[in-house]
This record gives C-alpha cells, structure tokens and sequence, in this order.
C-alpha cells in the first residue's frame, strides 16, 4: 500500500476523499425546509466531531513538548552495551512536559510535580523514560497510585478539589514527606519547563557486554539554570496565561533558542544495592551525591516544535516498559507496577494499535506476534500468525539467564519493603529542609505550607500539623502557628 499524497488544489473533501460540495450550508428541503439525512458530509462531519477528543490521561493531562536529540559526549560504555549511549551517538527524541494532577485544561502555573516523559527512537527500538522534575515521588507501592491520584482530583459530591482529601491521603501516608517537602518548596512552582531540572526518578539496571550489572539513576540537568516562581506570580500567571509553560516552550524553540540539557547518571555497582543505607529501590529516596558521584554522559537538546499538537504530544504514548538491550528494571514497585499500567493507559486512551501511530512509532523494523485490534493500520499481509511455525517467518526462541536481571527469595507476601539503617520516611525531608534549604527558602516553606493548609478540616489539620512536626520539630511547630494566626485563633486543636 502507498500513501496518498494527492493535494487537491480547490475546495475539501470527505474523509474518503470525494469532493466535498459545501463546508459551509447543509442540504435542506429549500432554503427554509428541513436537513435531510442523506447529506453524508454533514452527518460525517457531526459525527467526527463528537468523537474527535480522546480520553485525556489521569495525571500528566495538561502538558506539551517538543523534539529534539540526544549526543552522547562521554564514554559509558563501561556500564552499559545500550547502543544510542555508546561514545558519539545521536539519537532523536520527544520530550513531553506536564502537571500531574491539572486536568486537561488547568493553569500550568499550579503548584505541582512536573512530567519529564521522554522518547528515545533508537535504532534497537524506541526507549521510554518516563520522569519527573523531582528525583522521587510520593508513593512507592503502585497499589496505592490510584487512591492518591483520586485524593488530587475532585470530590464526588461538589466535583471540587479539596485541600482536606489531598491532606488527609499525604498524612496517612508517610512516605510521602520527601516528595511533599520539594512540592511546597521551590521546585513546585518552576519559572519555564526550560528552567527546571528532569530525573528518571526511578533505579533502572545497565548491563555492559561482558554481563556485568549497574544500578542507575537518571538526572537531566538544565543549561538554562533552575528558575522558580513566587506563588503570587505563579497566581497570576495561572489567570492571565493558563498556558504559560506550553507557550513559552513553543515561542522559545520558533525563536531558535533551542534549551539543553545535560545528562548525567548516579551508578551503584550491583552487589552494594544489598547493603545500602538506604533502600536504593525505594522511590521515595535519593541516593547520595557523596556516595554516588552524577557521571555525565551527554547533551540533550530540543530543537523542533510538534507541527500537530494533537497528533504529535496528545497521541503520544510513553511506557517504561519500552526497555531496549543494555536497559532494565530493578526491583523498584512502582516502576514495576507502572511497567503495565502506563501501557494500559494507552491502549484505553488511543487504541489497541498506539504504537503503529507516526510519533510512536520505532524507527526499526517491527516484527511482532500481536496481530489485528482495532485501527490495524500496518498489516503484515500473510505472513505466519504463529509461532514456531515451518513457513520461514523468524521467532524468537532464547532460553537460560537473561542479562537484565537480579536474584530474589523468600515466600511471597503482601507487606513494606524491607527497613534499613537510614530509611525513615521523615529522614530524606529532614535533611532536605535542614541542610539543603536556606533561611529564606525555609520561610517560604512555612508560608507556602500554612497556605496550602487553608480550609483543611480537623482530624486531618491536627494530622498534618505532626506530619511537619515528624520531618522537623521547628518547622513543623511554625508551620502550626502560621495556620493558627490565619485563623485568629490559638486554641489547641484548630
């Protein structure tokens, strides 16, 4: 089959391609009478476009991007045999950008984790990263997604978000706190998507050619430096310019200030993730800098704007589970649980066929097992629908160890990671505020918290208040004498 490239030089036509008589008056029974229902392009019209939106995504709804490269300046290949890190590659991609809870047309200046969802279109197949612009997230059990997301969505008697729900989930929930702690602190208000800093977030393995294991994490440092928002301009922005990020993304790249990122990566050799601190699975920490030096791989550069925003940032579909050779999982839950989930989404959201979609598609050959589904586009005529088959269509058929892999034992059972020496949940976002913060950044916190507490009813507001006092007695005590004055009142239990 060959794409039509046909361009008509007058006038539309149906979506079949027959010329379309009027884009602008129906068919009627005289000017005055009635529409009938054999004006097929108006009833394909109307039809399309009651379906033309599809299923916006649960978090990451609002957001944008663009594409770009990947060079790889330095030498890892000590650490992995992935083909578009190896010395000198370059490799395209799609950067998409987001807030994770904003619905689809929310303001992109609320206070909120950032996505940093890229695509890798490598010769070995596409690789999905799927981040955030923090190095952790709230949760590290994928069972609990659903019910946190649900508590920074909306009620179900008003359809209003609520300050009590989202509360009321983080106090239940202590591992929370570190992811909490970068929320109401700067990195919840970034100035641009530029300005911000990008991490996988989650432990991924690399393998070498000789078969030796790495633990890895991913950190995308910006160029452009780490810029922040005030909440009151942050306020502002959100009603004078809801799409502040997405246009200032898109008018920077026109203008031809192409924004950089430098990779870097944290890597733990194998046998030291056993005896770690801290858990180095576990989501909600971050390895140390001291301990585990950044390790700079490349350059990262978006040079291109989508020329279809539906088509090429709406339509595209990211899934950690898209792992090419020399890349892995790692006993993280959540990337494990988000290694179906993400995929899922897609399948719902787009269609059984997601990936056959230009901005998702691979740049290699595709020779897959999975046939059919709804909007087939890319048959493979009559090829072999089974596998092992004695009609020359290739499978595979590899057996024994695989290489991106790790050993596990004990029963199966239903309970928290394992707790080790530092891995508190309240350790990280003590640290963070203490040694990290600045006197001026710990008031902000103080001001930004307190205000988020605004309207947040009793047990919770007494909860959260010891949930502060948990990650650091100072701050925590501040926190609840800030709430306290805003309410004009000093009784206990406010």
């Amino acid at each position: 089959m060959t794409e039509n490239t046909t361009r008509h030089a007058t006038g539309s036509t149906t979506q079949a391609g027959i010329p379309a008589v009027s884009d602008r008056n129906s068919l009627t029974v005289g000017p005055n009478g009635p529409i009938v229902l054999h004006d097929h392009h108006l009833v394909e019209t109307l039809a399309h476009f009651n379906r033309m939106n599809v299923p916006e995504r649960r978090p990451h709804a609002k957001g944008s991007g663009a594409f770009g490269t990947l060079k790889v300046t330095e030498d890892v290949s000590q650490y992995t045999k992935a083909d578009f890190l190896q010395p000198g590659k370059e490799t395209d991609l799609l950067l998409r950008f987001s807030t994770v809870a904003g619905e689809l047309g929310s303001p992109d200046t609320w206070r909120d984790v950032r996505g940093f969802a890229l695509k890798f279109y490598t010769e070995e197949g596409n690789f999905d990263l799927v981040g955030n612009n923090t190095p952790i997230f709230f949760l590290r059990d994928p069972m609990k997604f659903p019910h946190f997301i649900r508590s920074q969505k909306r009620l179900p008697d008003s359809g209003l978000r609520d300050g009590t729900m989202q509360w009321d989930f983080w106090t239940q929930n202590p591992e929370s706190a570190h992811q909490v702690t970068y929320l109401m602190g700067e990195r919840g208000l970034p100035k641009t998507w530029r300005e911000m800093n990008g991490y996988g977030s989650h432990t991924y393995m690399w393998v070498n050619e000789s078969g030796e294991k790495f633990w890895v994490k991913w950190h995308f440092l910006s160029q452009q430096g780490v810029e922040v928002l005030s909440n009151e301009e942050a306020e502002r922005l959100a009603g004078a310019d809801a799409e502040y990020h997405r246009r200032d993304l898109f008018d920077t790249i026109n203008a031809g200030d192409f924004p950089k990122w430098d990779l870097y990566v944290q890597v733990m050799p194998y046998e030291e993730a056993k005896t770690y601190r801290y858990n180095p699975f576990d989501l909600t920490k971050t390895w140390s800098k001291k301990d585990y030096p950044r390790i700079k791989v490349g350059t990262m550069e978006l040079n291109r704007n989508p020329e279809n925003h539906f088509a090429q940032i709406e339509q595209a579909a990211f899934s950690p589970g898209n792992m090419v050779p020399g890349i892995g999982m790692s006993p993280d839950k959540m990337l494990l649980g988000r290694n179906f989930a993400y995929a899922d989404a897609q399948r719902y959201r787009i269609g059984t066929n997601f990936q056959q979609l230009p901005v998702n598609r691979p740049k290699n050959e595709v020779h897959t097992y999975s046939f059919e589904g709804n909007m087939w586009y890319d048959h493979s005529g009559a090829r072999s629908v089974y596998a092992p088959n004695s009609f020359g269509d290739s499978w595979s058929d590899e057996t024994g160890a695989v290489d991106v892999s790790w050993e596990s034992d004990g029963e199966m059972v239903r309970e928290a990671y394992t707790l080790r020496e530092e891995d508190g949940d309240f350790v990280q976002p003590g640290i963070l505020i203490r040694e990290v913060f600045t006197d001026a950044q710990r008031d902000q916190f103080v001001e930004t918290v307190s205000g988020a507490l605004d309207g947040v009813q009793e047990p919770v507001l007494s909860n959260a208040f010891q949930y502060w006092k948990n990650v650091d007695a100072t701050i925590g005590q501040r926190i609840e004498d800030a709430v306290k004055a805003n309410l004009g009142d000093d009784t206990p239990g406010v």
